[in-house]
């Protein structure tokens, strides 16, 4: 039995697929191994492209966005390869190929059989055709075949997980010619939420995000900018909010910085969605304005909030109208020409809050419902207005029982159950469910305990959510659990979550790296890939692949968490029994 498992192990370390991350839906390769080098011919739609190392596009045009692509991936391949040691038996000798009579890919053709447009550039989900084909014939000839230029870099990626490195680092191949492959997404949104305002993260740590996010197929980062504890976004028309609600002032994203960002991911095909958490979660702005809030740093917290400090915008004063306007006006313009929708938050929502509102005096239901439903029809015009569509916490529908257009897209985060209700009531949803895709989860509490009773009774100080979200855990996660062929037809993606308060940059890589790629499989291949005999998704074959793309992430300076140590990876007997 444990030769049998050995074997099993040794063979899907060296099996071809082990090299795609995700997995595309068709996928045939062979046994002859070909070379490439700096000098192949790239065109697309038959100019030529030059490799220009290091290229940086610096507008949203198809030629630009190929020209990027394709330089990335050589780059990758020439100066970011992989020495695939860790993917082979101990003191095995020959597993590289010879050096004798070299084969080269020679050409790269590429083909985009529609003109994009504007949309293709700041999608709604579903917008843009991300499917590709992709071959490596024996004769040295590369193809990639898409519909869209976003289709052209998610076929790149999977070109530059082809190839290896040669130990002497001057020569670079692949193992599997020849190559065929049909490729396309099942799910259309496939993101990061990253909370920028619990710990601020420099504008460097975002884009080396979207860099992962590139490597692994996702295609949405979303900012949730602002919070109860700093606002780090900067509003030229209100210089006093950041001035005073950022950390310290050089923690602020400027109008530069979002733009820097945005494009940065625009030319990688990963949209940029900036929130704005509101009514709730907004105590930072009481630094510079805090006659707009209510129960501003009341205590104790757990009466007027979820975490400290308090603090929540007033709900029927027409200051707040005004400032929500000049803030919503500036930064919705700001984002548009890189997205297609803005985030307007709505979570947790404190009944008590109101009841110490001067313009409101009682934490009545149904008072509360319907000052939540005029104040996010107002927030909504301001999305709208802006040629922008809304998106919203799962809380503002089915706790306050706000009624939505059906434009809006509400954000799932309590589970399975909120994600029946939404779909029940016909809103498109993006799935966060904290049981799966919660990536903060099972650190610990990040308040501290006096003696008492609460020292003794939290002991051991878990968090609310524990434990840690697993790969494995994830790998299992399926978004339309429990709902119809039509509700799950409403779920148009997932988002895993790291919520900051006990994570900053300096932890950031490993925290997300590469769980957030496990879910991208998910998405991008759907429920029935690779569902093992119990009728799940099996991790003996994900295990190998999952390896090799953390690998491939260190090369690229993300520095992901290790999946398995090189004993399971050389071929050691790593499976538990059934």
């Amino acid at each position: 039995m444990v030769a049998l498992s050995l074997l099993a192990v040794s063979l899907l370390a060296l099996n071809p697929v082990s090299a795609l991350w995700p997995e595309p839906t068709n996928v045939t390769t062979g046994t002859q191994t070909l070379f490439i080098n700096e000098d192949i011919r790239v065109t697309y739609n038959g100019q030529p492209i030059v490799y220009t190392a290091g290229y940086e596009p610096s507008t949203l045009t198809s030629h630009d966005i190929v020209q990027g692509g394709v330089s990335r991936a050589l780059d990758t391949i020439f100066q970011d390869g992989l020495y695939p040691w860790k993917f082979h038996l101990r003191n095995e000798t020959d597993w590289e190929p010879s050096l004798f009579s070299l084969k080269w890919v020679n050409s790269l053709k590429i083909t985009q059989t529609a003109f994009d447009n504007t949309t293709t550039f700041k999608p709604l989900a579903g917008q843009v055709d991300e499917s590709y084909e992709l071959t490596v014939d024996t004769n040295g000839q590369a193809e990639i075949t898409a519909v869209s230029s976003i289709g052209v870099l998610r076929a790149l990626e999977t070109f530059t997980q082809l190839f290896y490195t040669y130990s002497s680092n001057n020569f670079y191949y692949t193992p599997f010619v020849p190559v065929s492959i049909q490729d396309k997404p099942v799910k259309s949104h496939r993101g990061i939420m990253l909370d920028t305002s619990r710990n601020y993260y420099s504008v460097a740590a975002i884009l080396r995000t979207i860099d992962g996010c590139a490597a692994s197929k996702l295609n949405v980062l979303h900012l949730h900018v602002t919070d109860a504890q700093s606002w780090p976004l900067e509003i030229e028309a209100l210089p006093e909010l950041s001035a005073k609600g950022a950390y310290r002032p050089d923690y602020v994203y400027t109008p530069a910085d979002i733009v820097k960002i945005q494009l940065y991911g625009a030319v990688r095909g990963v949209q940029v969605i900036l929130e704005i958490d509101q009514p709730e979660h907004t105590a930072a702005i009481g630094w510079a304005y805090p006659e707009l809030l209510t129960a501003y740093n009341y205590e104790p917290y757990t009466w007027y909030c979820a975490e400290p400090p308090c603090g929540s915008l007033r709900l029927n004063d027409s200051a707040v109208d005004t400032f929500m306007d000049t803030v919503m006006g500036e930064i919705t313009k700001r984002v548009y020409p890189y997205t297609a929708y803005f985030h307007v938050g709505g979570d947790e929502v404190t009944a008590n809050d109101t009841l110490v509102d001067p313009s409101v005096g009682t934490n009545a239901t149904d008072v509360i419902e319907e000052l939540l439903q005029i104040y996010t029809d107002k927030s909504f015009a301001r999305v709208r207005g802006a040629g922008l569509t809304p998106m919203v916490w799962e809380e503002i529908p089915l706790d306050w029982n706000v009624t939505l257009g059906s434009d809006v897209v509400v954000q799932s985060w309590l589970g399975v159950s909120s994600v029946e209700s939404l779909t029940n009531l016909g809103y498109k949803v993006i799935d966060s469910n904290y049981n799966f895709l919660y990536l903060d989860c099972g650190r610990g509490q990040w308040v501290t305990f006096q003696p008492g009773e609460s020292y003794t009774s939290d002991a051991p100080y878990n968090d609310w959510c524990s434990p840690t979200k697993s790969w494995e855990l994830i790998y299992s996660y399926r978004p339309s659990a429990n709902l119809t062929a039509e509700q799950a037809n409403l779920v148009i993606g997932s988002e895993v979550a790291i919520w900051s308060e006990t994570i900053d940059e300096v932890t950031l890589d490993t925290l997300a790296w590469p769980r957030a790629s496990v879910m991208g499989e998910v998405l991008w291949t759907g429920e029935l890939s690779e569902e093992g005999s119990s009728g799940t998704r099996d991790q003996t074959t994900a295990a190998p692949r999952l390896n090799e793309l953390r690998e491939r992430l260190l090369a690229r300076g993300i520095n992901a968490a290790s999946v398995q140590m090189p004993f399971c990876t050389e071929g050691g007997d790593c499976i538990q029994p059934a």
